[in-house]
């Protein structure tokens, strides 16, 4: 059994692309569960499905009601953006091409991807079947299903018949009960010689026969709203979507090599992802992701009398690696940040921060004038509204702008980010940022915009190029982050 992870994956219905997440069936006390993006309350259980990785990821920012929360890994995924959240071409799965695959000849293409997507299928259906959790299966029900297709007169005999024990996916049950169908698992050999044309034959059959059923049960299921988040006009015609993706790259939270067991995931177990450590100084590990600061305007603004009274501010980073607090000041008017050869060191709460402060390591705010009433204080570190710097927000507005939204966001959604990675990109001596802020890039035009002309609207073709530009910007800016437990 794999560990607990989560997959990106799409899937292509009625000319259109959804994305969405998977979690592979994983173990936790004994007990195998499987999942996916969605929720199982209510009168029917539903997975939300969402245009853009883009979209995928702003909702698992923003929201936690859904099946996947409690996943062990959920928290390593609410850090992650569009990159990490496409699909690799192995977890696309195009259901409204199984029609021409299974006219194909029965190469190892062919075979491995119907059998991958009549797998996916039943994996939605193992989780979403809530039916099949309600009803009872007792000997009368099945005696009296069994005599009710006597009387239907079934042709077919023993082979076609399927106890489905009230399920809501009779269709698939009746499909995946084909031996044709079943023969697809063992590989493209099984499709070998004259039984073999004859098999491959009765796959095609079967699909002719049951497919349509098959996917009217499972669209019935699907959420193309994203829990409310978008609506079906947001979604481009496949086609057309498949061409914008393969350009970019895909990505998982874990690893998912393992078959399904059949569970649902109607109650997953609470427990805290595990962060692999990224090597470095004793003490660093890789930027985790526990959440904002909670903190009222009225104790913000208490703790800002003595951090303004000192000169050194606190200042919140969030980066798809996740979000860190850290101490910033200006010498000489130049940014300087609590750190050390180039590095910024980011603490998950005001608490860890304080207990660093309060310590003898050596940093680059050590000879501070103000330094060791800072080492003293029990002010906690809370920063103002303007020193909290969110470079993945910037990231999605720009990703949506490019993807169809345009005229609903102004230059000045650049202006906040922008200030906080020229602050870093100083102190941390990054060349190529610098570059590329200048007033003759692109980037640096549309920075100077923000500043002159903050209300004139984004326009596809400009985030579209400059949504690049900034994921550069931002990977360069992570670089220089390290967390401190």
């Amino acid at each position: 059994m794999a560990r607990p992870s989560i997959v990106p994956i799409a899937l292509t219905l009625d000319d259109r692309t959804g994305y969405t997440l998977w979690a592979p069936p994983w173990e936790e006390d004994g007990e195998e569960w499987q999942a996916f993006l969605g929720t199982s309350e209510g009168e029917r259980a539903r997975v939300h499905l969402f245009p853009t990785p883009a979209a995928l990821a702003a909702f698992c920012r923003r929201r936690t009601d859904h099946d996947l929360a409690d996943h062990p890994v959920w928290p390593v995924v609410v850090g992650l953006g569009a990159a990490d959240l496409t699909p690799d071409d192995d977890h696309r799965y195009d259901l409204d091409a199984v029609y021409d695959v299974a006219a194909e000849e029965p190469d190892r293409w062919a075979v491995e991807e119907l059998a991958a997507t009549v797998d996916i299928v039943s994996r939605l259906a193992e989780c979403l079947d809530t039916e099949d959790d309600t009803e009872d299966d007792t000997e009368e029900d099945a005696e009296d299903e069994e005599d009710a297709e006597d009387e239907d007169g079934d042709e077919d005999g023993d082979e076609d018949e399927t106890d489905d024990g009230g399920t809501e996916f009779g269709a698939l049950a009746d499909l995946v009960a084909k031996p044709e169908i079943g023969s697809l698992g063992l590989g493209p050999e099984a499709f070998v010689g004259r039984a073999g044309e004859d098999a491959w034959l009765g796959v095609g059959s079967a699909l002719d026969d049951l497919w349509e059923d098959v996917l009217e049960e499972l669209d019935a299921h699907l959420d193309w709203t994203g829990g409310g988040t978008v609506t079906l006009a947001d979604y481009p015609a496949a086609e057309e979507d498949d061409e914008d993706e393969d350009e970019e790259g895909g990505g998982t939270a874990g690893d998912a090599d393992e078959r399904p067991a059949g569970a649902t995931a109607a109650s997953l177990p609470a427990r805290p992802a595990a962060v692999e450590s990224a090597g470095g100084a004793p003490g660093t590990s890789a930027i985790a992701r526990p959440g904002r600061i909670s903190a009222g305007p009225a104790e913000v603004a208490a703790a800002a009398e003595f951090w303004e009274s000192v000169g050194i501010l606190p200042v919140e980073l969030v980066v798809p690696e996740g979000t860190g607090l850290t101490l910033r000041c200006y010498v000489d008017d130049r940014a300087r940040f609590l750190g050390r050869d180039g590095e910024v060191f980011l603490f998950p709460t005001p608490e860890d921060l304080r207990r660093f402060c309060a310590g003898d390591e050596e940093h680059d705010l050590t000879e501070i004038t103000s330094w060791p009433e800072v080492a003293d204080t029990e002010t906690r570190a809370l920063p103002a509204e303007q020193d909290r710097y969110d470079l993945t927000e910037l990231a999605e507005v720009l990703a949506e702008v490019a993807d169809g939204a345009p005229g609903l966001v102004d230059h000045r959604a650049l202006a906040q980010p922008v200030e906080g990675v020229r602050d870093i990109a100083e102190y941390a001596r990054l060349a190529r940022v610098e570059r590329l802020l200048q007033p003759t890039e692109p980037l640096g035009r549309a920075a100077l915009s923000a500043e002159s002309e903050p209300d004139r609207p984004l326009r596809a073709e400009e985030a579209a190029t400059l949504r690049p530009l900034w994921d550069e910007v931002v990977t360069e800016v992570s670089g220089t982050l390290v967390f401190r437990d």
